[in-house]
């Protein structure tokens, strides 16, 4: 028998206890939902169909009896007033409505006396079949990584029941983390079969006040009484908690962000501030930090700030001297022996001092190599000759290295004997898991590009690797995206359902490595974070270039999803991730931010407190955020964001901005201008009609699904509209 902690043992040994009365019982959706006092802890208790049970405690006093109230019902609302020695628990359980079955518990604590916390047990307990004191079996599938959403998703295998999607809701924390100078990381999981949320332990003379009401948990528990059969139904079932529990929550406000001026202020600094700029044998170069002089020039680099810059002239028809600079020094990073593209400027590898493992010259990061050649496909296919002779002089050697490793990369190897030098990311983990998908993308590429059947068939040996990586699919963010678009074009070319399915699995990867939460305590005060992402698997922060790169990712899955049938909870999730980061995007440049909470040791360069270059982490609120630098390849972002979500009118003095996603917008055809929202009619978008001169705004008229909705004037005299997620739009005006 596996060991147990006391509180478990007892917990379960109450629980199980015939004898014991429910205070509270209710059928509910197919599930049995009773609440029982065991002395010092109040718990709810959710039987399945088939006989399984799950006890989540509402309330804890340590050593203490607890005294309950009669339960309080208004609506769907139950309310559980508790006393007890430590001061007064108030639960309030909100029962499921319709759909996936999803309940609340939020649980409130008023202190009697100035209170420490050393330990607090997990809430949940799984207890098995009624009657039997064998705890139940399981899997837990995920769980919280540091500051990522307080997650929980396991299942029930013995006896079967079915799974079960835990979010803890750390935003309602912040109090509680304010007062006792905690962090709500790491704060949801455990090993099986003790598992659920435990409140983060107080740290000496950081008490929680007397008198003074502190939420100390806040719950949403999806049900479901199906155990994924495999991988594919995994993903999907993730998915859909996922989906079913944010339709829940209650989301943080947003706001109209001037992104126009935010692009002025960075393309400026971008251009001419000396500490962007290199310069190698005649040519220029972008740093990848602002002040990093050490660090040869990358290849990446460039191509990652050109091609947002390539959206942004072409939605706005403006031409950019930068861009020439850029593409001018492309071709020395070819290398004539290798036949092809190279990571480091070869004529600054005497740059490279070894002290890292990737920082030697001939040391390849796999995905390093197939990102710059994702990006030249895309200036070869909008006609740039440079950049297609430099793709497809390269495009055989990437073969050759796939082909090598047999489509499985490692972390580092050697770019003229494929010598491995990290096989993997930690030991057992395996390399990079999300390279296959990357590079399939890369070979749908040279397909359109060049119409050879064999890319497409490369694509697809590529792609099929993915298969069996569940969770573990997740590498790094924006490639793992860069996968699921590229899937779900091989699923509409060749109609086979794996590839459809597996661009699920890879961005339920990428959803479970976002933050469900807004870090309102600490420095995270002066910055939303609900619904940033992370860069790596164990990144300790969320990253500007990552972030933006998965933003264009989503855009593109979904445009190409328009006439596909996928989860709806994928159109739901890829929408309201866009609107938030276009929301809070911005306070990724540090003249956003308080001066005090930025670093004072930078890893790499320098970090500008006025310069409106990203920076590359934003971190938990008790941490300073630009630890590792000012991302000049992070500049992207604004450059992503004006040609997605701002629509241009010839000869107007205005705009129209959505924060989510579209499909059909011309600016050719003038007026009214129709589109339809990319998103999910349950949800809000903000619709704004833009200002870009001091002349008054026309008269306009907004309709929704041929509703006429009103505007709000907001700052500068912009015109605000909400409208349903995914409403068929048309403006006119006079």
């Amino acid at each position: 028998m596996k060991p147990v902690s006391a509180w478990l043992l007892t917990a379960n040994s109450k629980l199980n206890d015939s004898s014991l009365p429910a205070v509270y019982e209710q059928h509910a959706v197919g599930y049995w939902l009773r609440v029982y006092l065991t002395g010092d802890s109040c718990w709810l208790v959710v039987s399945w169909p088939k006989g399984s049970r799950i006890g989540f405690r509402m309330a804890y006093a340590p050593n203490d009896a607890l005294v309950l109230e009669q339960p309080a019902t208004s609506g769907e609302r139950i309310t559980f007033r508790c006393s007890s020695l430590i001061g007064l628990f108030e639960t309030v359980l909100e029962l499921p409505g319709e759909g996936i079955p999803v309940i609340r518990l939020t649980t409130r604590l008023r202190p009697a006396a100035p209170l420490l916390f050393p330990y607090w047990p997990r809430d949940i307990v799984v207890l098995g079949a009624a009657g039997s004191d064998l705890l139940a079996e399981g899997n837990v599938r995920v769980s919280q990584v540091g500051t990522r959403s307080g997650q929980l998703y396991f299942s029930l295998t013995r006896p079967a029941a079915g799974s079960v999607f835990y979010l803890q809701n750390l935003t309602a924390l912040s109090d509680y983390n304010q007062a006792t100078e905690t962090s709500a990381g790491d704060t949801v999981g455990g090993e099986w079969p003790e598992i659920g949320f435990a409140l983060p332990p107080t740290q000496k003379n950081k008490p929680l006040e007397a008198g003074q009401q502190y939420i100390v948990s806040d719950a949403f528990i999806a049900l479901s009484d199906e155990v994924p059969a495999d991988e594919a139904a995994m993903a999907r079932q993730y998915l859909d908690l996922l989906a079913a529990i944010y339709l829940r929550l209650p989301l943080p406000p947003t706001s109209y962000k001037e992104w126009p001026d935010t692009l002025k202020k960075g393309l400026a600094d971008l251009q001419d501030s000396p500490g962007c700029w290199s310069q190698v044998d005649g040519h220029h170069y972008f740093n990848a930090y602002v002040c990093d002089y050490l660090t040869p020039s990358e290849i990446m680099v460039q191509l990652a700030i050109l091609l947002p810059l390539l959206d942004y002239v072409e939605w706005n028809g403006d031409r950019l001297e930068v861009m020439k600079k850029i593409k001018a020094g492309l071709p020395p990073f070819y290398d004539e022996d290798l036949k092809t593209i190279m990571r480091w400027h070869p004529k600054a590898l005497d740059k490279l001092n070894g002290e890292e493992e990737h920082k030697k010259p001939l040391v390849m990061d796999s995905w390093y190599l197939q990102h710059p050649m994702l990006n030249l496909s895309r200036l070869a296919l909008k006609g740039d000759k440079a950049a297609e002779q430099l793709f497809l002089g390269s495009l055989e050697f990437v073969i050759k290295v796939a082909r090598k490793f047999d489509y499985n990369w490692p972390v580092f190897y050697k770019m003229d004997t494929l010598e491995v030098i990290k096989a993997e990311t930690q030991p057992g983990k395996g390399g990079e898991k999300d390279v296959p998908g990357l590079y399939a993308h890369v070979l749908l590429q040279a397909w359109e590009l060049t119409g050879e059947k064999r890319y497409l068939a490369e694509a697809e040996k590529a792609a099929l690797k993915l298969k069996g990586s569940g969770f573990e699919v997740f590498y790094q963010a924006n490639n793992t995206a860069f996968s699921a678009g590229a899937l779900l074009r091989l699923y509409k070319i060749t109609k086979k359902e794996v590839y459809r399915e597996l661009s699920y699995l890879c961005l339920a990867s990428v959803f479970k490595n976002t933050r469900l939460w807004d870090c309102n305590y600490g420095y995270g005060k002066n910055f939303p974070s609900f619904f940033a992402l992370f860069p790596l698997n164990d990144a300790p922060y969320t990253a500007a270039y990552e972030e933006e790169e998965v933003f264009c990712a989503f855009h593109d899955y979904l445009r190409h999803a328009e006439d596909v049938d996928i989860l709806p909870s994928l159109r739901l999730l890829m929408a309201e991730y866009i609107r938030y980061l276009v929301d809070r995007a911005v306070f990724y440049y540090p003249p956003m931010l308080p001066k005090e909470m930025l670093a004072e040791k930078v890893k790499t360069g320098e970090v500008d407190a006025g310069l409106w270059i990203a920076l590359e982490d934003l971190h938990d609120g008790w941490e300073k955020s630009g630890e590792v630098g000012q991302e000049v390849y992070g500049a992207g972002n604004a450059f992503g964001i004006l040609p997605r979500h701002y629509m241009r009118i010839e000869k107007e003095s205005f705009m129209i901005c959505t924060d989510y996603p579209t499909y059909g917008f011309s600016p050719e055809k003038h007026r009214p201008a129709k589109f339809k929202l990319a998103g999910d009619g349950r949800l809000q978008s903000r619709l704004v009609i833009v200002k870009t001169d001091l002349k008054k705004l026309p008269a306009f008229e907004v309709r929704v699904d041929d509703i006429r909705v009103t505007g709000q004037e907001i700052n500068h005299g912009h015109l605000a509209y909400i409208i349903p997620g995914n409403g068929r739009v048309t403006v006119n005006w006079k």
